[in-house]
């Protein structure tokens, strides 16, 4: 449980993290503050955006919304290649009503692989307005289960959501999928969060502007061909040491 950044402290955490960003409007200044309160802030809920035309549409629309839901829909919108639009800041309309038992294991970070199952969402009775207590990241993908994930934008999630971790002193069980947070979500579909808590638990292993080691390329034709001519080149010479001592024995 912690106070908000501020939007230039959330920025600069992202920042220093490895991401590439760009800034939208006014983005420090836009949200829902007036609807109600933005904080205190227990974690990071993940999304999907579901089908889009373009990425920039979808960017605009996360940053104005609609009439029956306006906007802004999250702090930072990821695109497919990894960059992350910043959209909006404090109170914005991502979460939803969830579960108070997920609340509350996210806050003690005590459960195992994943948080108990929610039972509660947007409307129900009891359920608890995530709106206030997770900031939240909109990622572009039809949430079809079909489109891909490139690695790119997988890495960017795992960054930002590790930023913001990495800020507060939280560990990767503060980070969760909104649909383990509203039972009335699919997102986001096309990988499962453990996977992804696990990579920003890696990443909070190092340093914030850890880059994981690139698997050295496979061999090549040519390089195939270099190492055998070096093997024979090796083998001609073990061979005239050992006429050379036969000689000598002789």
């Amino acid at each position: 449980m912690a106070a908000p950044l501020t939007a230039t402290a959330f920025m600069n955490a992202l920042r220093a993290e490895g991401l590439a960003l760009v800034e939208v409007g006014s983005w420090k200044t836009h949200n829902r503050n007036s609807k109600g309160s933005f904080g205190p802030l227990n974690g990071v809920i993940v999304h999907h955006t579901g089908p889009y035309t373009t990425e920039a549409g979808m960017v605009s629309y996360c940053v104005s919304g609609s009439q029956a839901l306006p906007g802004p829909l999250c702090h930072g919108v990821i695109g497919r290649d990894g960059k992350v639009y910043l959209v909006g800041y404090g109170r914005a309309n991502h979460a939803g009503g969830g579960d108070n038992d997920v609340l509350n294991a996210v806050i003690a970070e005590s459960y195992a692989t994943n948080p108990p199952a929610t039972n509660k969402g947007e409307g129900d009775p009891g359920a608890v307005d995530g709106n206030s207590r997770f900031y939240g990241f909109e990622c572009i993908n039809k949430g079809d289960g079909r489109e891909p994930w490139p690695e790119k934008q997988l890495d960017a999630m795992a960054r930002a959501a590790a930023a913001i971790c990495r800020a507060h002193g939280w560990t990767a069980k503060s980070v969760i999928g909104h649909l383990e947070w509203n039972d009335q979500k699919p997102d986001p579909k096309g990988f499962i969060m453990a996977s992804m808590r696990a990579r920003v638990a890696e990443r909070l292993k190092h340093q914030a502007n850890w880059t994981p080691s690139a698997p050295a390329p496979a061999p090549t034709a040519s390089s195939m061909e270099a190492r055998i001519s070096l093997l024979e080149k090796l083998v001609a010479a073990q061979e005239k040491r050992l006429v050379a001592l036969e000689k000598v024995v002789a």
